[in-house]
């Protein structure tokens, strides 16, 4: 595991945010329900905030501090047509406070990867890291804890096409003779008879 800590910024589900730093995994400690995040802070202290309370942490390029709403800047929550990126194309329903038919379900759309991170994430963690919608925002990853989600539904499996090898060119007279070798070379149905 690496030592450098990266810039995040973590929101909480009362909706206020903490700036700091955090490694990029690795750094849930505890046993489940008491985990925490040890969150290094702008002054250079270690917070502890429990995992409950976290909706997520977005890794970030810069904290924008002067923005109190949306210092992530994440502006896309879902893809606006299938990813480019490779990866496991997931939905992240979060888990609401308050319960009311008024109140919409917050959702993130995200890239998860496709190999053993995943799982790694999983247990290390306790959660999921995604790459978000829009990779040119302010936000580079997001973590979600497994105690923020209420549902998480897989939209699809995102790869890059498999590569077909090219065949040496063929003369005209090649293509003809194959093709005409093809036709007669097909098995006839046992129940067909001959005209």
């Amino acid at each position: 595991m690496s030592n450098a800590r990266k810039k995040v910024i973590v929101r909480r589900f009362t909706g206020d945010t903490l700036p700091g730093y955090l490694p990029l995994s690795g750094f849930v400690r505890g046993i489940a329900p008491e985990q925490t995040i040890e969150l290094l802070d702008l002054t250079g202290r270690i917070m502890e905030v429990p995992l409950r309370a976290v909706k997520m942490v977005s890794f970030v390029r810069d904290f924008n501090l002067a923005d109190a709403v949306n210092p992530e800047r994440l502006t896309r929550r879902t893809f606006l047509a299938r990813p480019r990126n490779e990866g496991l194309w997931v939905r992240v329903t979060f888990r609401a406070l308050e319960r009311g038919p008024e109140r919409a379900a917050d959702i993130l759309e995200g890239l998860a990867a496709t190999d053993l991170s995943l799982i790694d994430s999983m247990l290390e963690d306790a959660g999921l890291h995604l790459s978000p919608p829009d990779n040119r925002s302010n936000t580079q990853r997001i973590f979600v804890p497994r105690s923020a989600m209420a549902e998480l539904q897989l939209l699809g499996v995102v790869t890059s096409p498999s590569r077909v090898a090219k065949r040496p060119p063929q003369s005209a007279e090649q293509v003809r003779k194959e093709l005409q070798e093809s036709l007669f070379q097909a098995p006839t149905p046992p129940n067909t008879r001959p005209n």
